[in-house]
C-alpha cells in the first residue's frame, strides 16, 4: 500500500492522497488508513449525537452521505464510504475531523488556524469563519514566506508547530482577489467553489517552534493591535482549538486545558483588528510583520 506523510507521521493507506506527499515506501508506518467496515452497534459511548460517538481512544464519525469513519487508539483511520460518493468527499473529512481525532489521541495540541514560517518561527493566525485567515496565508505566500499548515495546527508539548499538507484551500473568488487562476486544480469537492492550490516551494516542512498567535477581527476602524495579557491569554487559544469538543468525548479535556495554559505562557499573543471595508490585504501583512519586529 502506498505510504504519505501526514503531520509528521508515515501514513501506510488503502486510499491515495493526492494533498500528501508520497513517503519512502521502505519506512515504518505510524499510522494506518483503512477502507474497511465500521461497527454501528454494541458501543457505550461518552457523548452519542448524529455524528459522533466515542469511547477511551475510539471515535466514530458519521458523516451522511460520504462516509463513517473509525478512529483507534491513535493509530487507525477504519473508513466505510456510503454508496456512490466521490473520493474528493471521503478525502476532506479524513483529512480534516478523522485526521484530527488521531491526532488528539496521539496528544497534540490543535490549533485552528493557519501555521506560517517568520524569521525561524511560527506565525499562526486563528478567527471566526470569514475572518480571513485564508486570505492572510496566502498573501504572506506572495510575499516571499512559506506555510506550514493550513486550517490545522498540531502543536507538540515542545510548543513546535507540525507540517501539514503542501496546500492551502482558497474560495474561488479569494483566489480571484490574489490573482491565484484555479484553472486545472482540484475542487476539494465537486460541488465547492473551493480549491487545493499547491505550495510548491512555499511549504515548511520542517518543525517550528510557535511564537505569535494572532486573532483576527474585522471591524469597520482601521488597523490596530491588542496584546493579550495574563489570564486573557488562555481563552483565544482554548477557543480556536480545532474540534474542541472532540475532547470531552475523548475525555481528554484536563489535557488539553494543560497543554493550552503551557503554550499560552511562551509567546505572544495580541488580537488584529482589520477594516471591514477594502482588500487592504498587503497592509495587513505589514502591520503584521512591524508587530512581529516589535516582539521577537
Amino acid at each position: 500500500m502506498p505510504k504519505f506523510h501526514l503531520y509528521g507521521l508515515i501514513a501506510e493507506s488503502d486510499w491515495l492522497l493526492p494533498e500528501c506527499l508520497p513517503a519512502d515506501q521502505s519506512a515504518e508506518p505510524d499510522i494506518f488508513i483503512i477502507n474497511g467496515l465500521v461497527p454501528n452497534d454494541g458501543i457505550d459511548p461518552l457523548s452519542k449525537d448524529m455524528y459522533e460517538q466515542s469511547i477511551e481512544s475510539e471515535f466514530w464519525l458519521d458523516v451522511e452521505e460520504v462516509a463513517r469513519y473509525w478512529i483507534r487508539h491513535g493509530k487507525e483511520i477504519i473508513i466505510e464510504p456510503y454508496p456512490e460518493v466521490d473520493e474528493e468527499s471521503i478525502r476532506v473529512f479524513l483529512l480534516g475531523s478523522a485526521l484530527g481525532a488521531l491526532l488528539f489521541q496521539r496528544g497534540l495540541l490543535l490549533i485552528h488556524g493557519n501555521a506560517i514560517e517568520v524569521n525561524g518561527g511560527c506565525l499562526v493566525c486563528v478567527g471566526d469563519s470569514g475572518a480571513g485567515k485564508s486570505t492572510l496565508a496566502a498573501a504572506f505566500l506572495q510575499h516571499g514566506y512559506r506555510l506550514l499548515a493550513d486550517d490545522v495546527v498540531p502543536v507538540t508539548e515542545q510548543g513546535m508547530a507540525t507540517p501539514g499538507f503542501p496546500r492551502i484551500k482558497l474560495w474561488g473568488d479569494t483566489a480571484q482577489q490574489m490573482g491565484i487562476k484555479t484553472d486545472g486544480l482540484r475542487r476539494i469537492m465537486p460541488d465547492m467553489d473551493k480549491y487545493n492550490v499547491p505550495l510548491g516551494e512555499r511549504f515548511c516542512d520542517t518543525p517550528l517552534p510557535v511564537k505569535w498567535v494572532y486573532v483576527l477581527e474585522s471591524v469597520n476602524e482601521d488597523f490596530a493591535c491588542l496584546p493579550y495579557e495574563g489570564m486573557s491569554r488562555f481563552e483565544p487559544l482554548h477557543d480556536n482549538t480545532y474540534r474542541v469538543h472532540f475532547l470531552d468525548a475523548m475525555e481528554l479535556k484536563p489535557q488539553h486545558l494543560q497543554q493550552v495554559a503551557k503554550l499560552a505562557g511562551g509567546i505572544h499573543m495580541a488580537k488584529i483588528q482589520r477594516p471591514q471595508s477594502g482588500f487592504r490585504i498587503n497592509e495587513l501583512v505589514q502591520f503584521i510583520l512591524d508587530n512581529i519586529n516589535k516582539n521577537p
